[in-house]
Order: structure tokens, then C-alpha cells, then sequence
């Protein structure tokens, strides 16, 4: 099996071909759709894996730091300022959102459920199906008060403010 060497700025690791593959990552009916489509698996792995770079289902977190946030109806809400990680569990837990304010003076945070958002890589900002009157009532914070993001309680009412399906299930 080849190893492969990758680079980092935390050192060197290696990785085997059958580290990760995009059937793992796949939910069951979109597996055994792959698998039955007739094409040979390395045709099959170019919709994910491509030549051009990370993107969009891999990226670096810092790629999408300063990214707009807009509705449906094309309003501007915010935009996405830092992305918060669980951890333990390797999964994104938040994107922090900033709204209003001049130059980070004055700006409102908001933690925003990663389920809660959609990457438009068309026009390279995010998508919410919120109105921007009701992102109003959001719970939010600023620069100098966050809240306690590992408080369950806490973070089960911001998803549940955002009729979003919580990370941890």
C-alpha cells in the first residue's frame, strides 16, 4: 500500500490510500449508489477528490473567516468571523457571526449551529433560511463576553433557535 508524506505546520504525517475513502464518508444509500453506477471507482472519487484543491467539502477553516452571510432573500446578516471547533470530537460545533458595527467596534456576535448554514461556493459567502428581523432575537454576545460554548444547556437553545439539528447527535 503507498504512503503518502503530507506536510503541516504541526510536522509530518503519513497516511495509506486506505486512510480515508469516499465511500467511507457517504451515508449507506449514497455509497451503494456510487457502487452502482457502473463507473470504475476512480472515476467515481473525481466529484470529491479533485486536482484543483481543497474545496468545497474539505477546506481550511480560515478560508471561510470574513465570508458574508445572506437569506433567502438576499439580505446581508452578517459575517463569519471565526469557526468553533468540539475538540473531542473533531466536529465543527459553530461559525461565529459578527453583525453591525464599524471595523469590530460595536458588532454583535452571534453563534450560529454549522447545520444552520450553507456554503454557496457560487458566490463564495454562506446561505441562512432566517428573516433578518428574527436574526434580531438570536442570542448573541460581544468580542469581550462570550458565552460558555461547552454549556449544553446554552448550546441546545441556540440550536434550538435556529431549528437546528445539533452536532453531538
Amino acid at each position: 500500500m503507498p504512503t503518502q508524506r503530507t506536510t503541516t505546520r504541526r510536522g509530518t504525517t503519513s497516511t495509506t490510500s486506505s486512510d480515508v475513502t469516499r465511500e467511507a464518508m457517504l451515508s449507506g444509500d449514497e455509497a451503494a449508489t456510487a457502487r452502482e453506477s457502473g463507473q470504475p471507482q476512480s472515476n467515481r472519487d473525481n466529484d470529491y477528490w479533485t486536482s484543483e484543491g481543497p474545496g468545497p467539502k474539505v477546506m481550511a477553516a480560515d478560508t471561510l473567516q470574513g465570508d458574508a452571510v445572506y437569506n433567502e432573500a438576499d439580505e446581508k446578516l452578517g459575517e463569519i468571523t471565526d469557526i468553533m471547533i468540539d475538540v473531542p470530537t473533531g466536529r465543527v460545533a459553530y461559525a461565529v457571526m459578527s453583525v453591525g458595527g464599524f471595523l469590530g467596534i460595536g458588532d454583535k456576535l452571534f453563534a450560529v449551529p454549522w447545520h444552520a448554514l450553507t456554503l454557496d461556493t457560487e458566490n463564495k459567502c454562506f446561505r441562512m433560511d432566517i428573516d433578518k428581523e428574527r436574526i434580531k432575537q438570536a442570542p448573541g454576545f460581544d468580542k469581550d463576553h462570550w458565552p460558555t460554548m461547552a454549556d449544553q444547556k446554552w448550546a441546545q437553545e441556540v440550536h434550538d433557535f435556529y431549528e437546528a439539528r445539533p452536532y453531538w447527535y
